[in-house]
């Protein structure tokens, strides 16, 4: 096998999904030419492939998530697109990972609804503290000495 050698050296790509009730990929993705120095986008199914360098990358990103915070999300790219050694035109069939992704979609709306119900919440959501679980005894010294005696004989 041939060594690999990276078409984008010193780039990242990363995944953005947008399960919003009011915005799609293709109006995402107007929004985010619009914003884009110098990062190469692309529009999927689900959202977004962005892809540059890690700065302009995490501006976008941040701009991004600015149009609807509750509806996109983000995660990183394992590998650079066009890689020889996950890419479907090299490999036939689905992209691997495909189905994770697709699995991943199917949730968001879950986390979407719980962000919103912070949002409702407000101030008092973040500060609430969880219940105290039930503290268990202290181990008496007079019973640790017995045990101690006992692995002893």
């Amino acid at each position: 096998m041939a060594d690999y050698v990276p078409k984008y050296v010193g780039t990242v790509t990363k995944y953005v999904f947008v399960e919003s009730p009011t915005m799609t990929p293709g109006e995402l993705a107007l929004r985010a030419y619009e914003a884009s120095e110098g990062v190469l986008i692309k529009e999927t199914c689900f959202g977004l492939q962005v892809t540059g360098e890690p700065e302009a990358v995490d501006r976008l990103i941040e701009e991004i998530r600015g149009f609807d915070p509750n509806h996109v999300f983000v995660k990183d790219r394992g590998f650079p697109p066009g890689d020889p050694r996950r890419c479907r035109a090299n490999l036939g069939g689905a992209r691997p990972g495909y189905l994770g992704h697709e699995r991943e979609f199917r949730i968001l709306r879950y986390i979407t609804r719980g962000l919103e119900e912070l949002d409702r919440r407000g101030e008092e959501a973040k500060e609430q503290t969880p219940p105290a679980t039930a503290k268990r005894p202290l181990l008496d010294i007079k019973r640790l000495q017995e045990l101690i005696e006992t692995e002893e004989s």
